[in-house]
């Protein structure tokens, strides 16, 4: 992103959680697995896209076309071989922290690979990419007067002011 490159997070989760996680980090654009929705707004259970496989190189793909991407100057990361299609797909694939078929496949292919030996702490992360100190305090105000207002609903319905709910 600081190259000035589109960022895209593709990924065979669901759409409702990477496309929060995109949110955070400011990608460009997400691609993830889709759950079918009923007319009525609810979930059937279904998949309306799974994102795995050919069909994340396919999206990459219509992705390319719709927004004009060159692929062969693009750039996709990953660390599993269920992913070779989509690096495929891109003119600089990079293995990260590859399982030991896509190690090999990427060696075979001389493509660049990344290991990553001094992890990062998990909070550590979290610390570093947190939200501002007000959004934070204004979180927890909210957090707090929806624990008020819940404790006197509890004291007044068990006092018999307020009927429980049946």
């Amino acid at each position: 992103k600081a190259a000035g490159r589109k960022t895209v997070i593709i990924s065979s989760s669901p759409s409702e959680t990477v496309e929060a996680i995109g949110e955070h980090l400011g990608v460009d654009d997400v691609i993830a697995t889709r759950a079918r929705i009923d007319a009525d707004g609810r979930y059937t259970g279904e998949l309306e896209f799974y994102c795995a496989g050919d069909a994340k190189a396919d999206a990459i793909r219509h992705l390319a076309e719709r927004v004009g991407l060159d692929l062969e100057g693009s750039y996709a990361y990953s660390d599993s071989i269920s992913d070779l299609p989509m690096l495929q797909a891109v003119g600089h694939p990079v293995a990260v922290n590859p399982d030991k078929d896509l190690r090999k496949e990427a060696e075979a292919r001389d493509w660049d690979i990344r290991d990553f030996r001094r992890p990062v702490r998990l909070r550590t992360r979290i610390a570093q990419t947190a939200t501002h100190p007000r959004n934070i305090t204004a979180g927890v105000v909210a957090a707090a007067a929806a624990a008020g207002i819940l404790a006197w609903v509890v004291v007044r319905s068990r006092t018999g002011r307020v009927r429980p709910p049946r």
